[in-house]
């Protein structure tokens, strides 16, 4: 009986799981198809840092430019468009998904873990929408702006593509969201005890350096302002964990 009782519960996991996939779905399919759609509103807020009348570029003084993307390939800009809407459509529902998870596993916590829970999914979230809005607004606009009017010579023009200049905003927006969830991270490594704010305040020379090789990997330009601006905000981070940490175990 209790076997039995066990192999029902397991399928009935199994098919609430399955359900909660459709439903995810779903939602992701339908968020697609309006971003699809929304074409024009669209493309007008992810090509907008390519001009000099960016929000951005107005507000650090930047001069005037503009880049001329082009396309290479028959089928380039409808494969774009649709690659788009559909990273646009899972950004739009990804708080469904996130409350479609939680509510699968949540039942499987006690009430403590389910509150812990559910402030490291919420904070974990938020920290990754700050570091896309942080890549939209200053890291990939100033990454755009140097590489897209870098010239070894007047006489080599730049022809950007469209499928780069996406991929490059798609990449470096998830990169800036990972690195955003340090604070979070290090609270997880700190209520385990494999770290305490000490050793981090003893490894912050080490944590410099590492900071400012990651920022030039995102970043890779030779422009020593746009190293700081995105190595800033990384560093920012780190000393906030450190009193997120030393918070954490009192």
């Amino acid at each position: 009986m209790s076997s039995s009782s066990e192999y029902a519960t397991f399928w009935e996991h199994l098919d609430e799981l399955r359900s909660r996939i459709i439903r995810v779905l779903l939602v992701v399919v339908v968020m697609s198809v309006v971003a699809f759609l929304l074409k024009d509103p669209l493309f007008d807020v992810i090509l907008a840092p390519r001009s000099s009348d960016f929000v951005s570029y107005r507000l650090l003084g930047v001069s005037p430019f503009s880049i001329q993307l082009i396309n290479t390939g028959l089928t380039e800009q409808f494969m774009v468009h649709m690659r788009t809407s559909l990273y646009m459509g899972v950004l739009a529902a990804s708080p469904y998904i996130i409350y479609e998870l939680f509510r699968f596993v949540s039942p499987g916590l006690y009430e403590r873990e389910r509150q812990y829970a559910s402030w490291i999914v919420g904070s974990a979230y938020l920290m990754f929408i700050l570091g896309t809005l942080l890549d939209y607004f200053l890291v990939f606009p100033l990454t755009v702006r140097f590489l897209g009017t870098y010239q070894v010579s007047p006489d080599v023009a730049n022809m950007l593509t469209l499928q780069s200049y996406i991929d490059t905003l798609i990449s470096m927006s998830f990169l800036m969201g990972v690195l955003f969830e340090l604070p979070v991270v290090c609270w997880l490594l700190g209520r385990m005890g494999i770290i305490n704010a000490p050793m981090m305040a003893a490894y912050r020379r080490h944590a410099i350096v590492a900071i400012l090789v990651l920022a030039a990997i995102v970043t890779p330009t030779t422009d020593i302002f746009t190293l700081f601006v995105v190595a800033f905000p990384i560093w920012m981070l780190y000393e906030l964990s450190i009193l997120i940490v030393k918070l954490s175990i009192l």
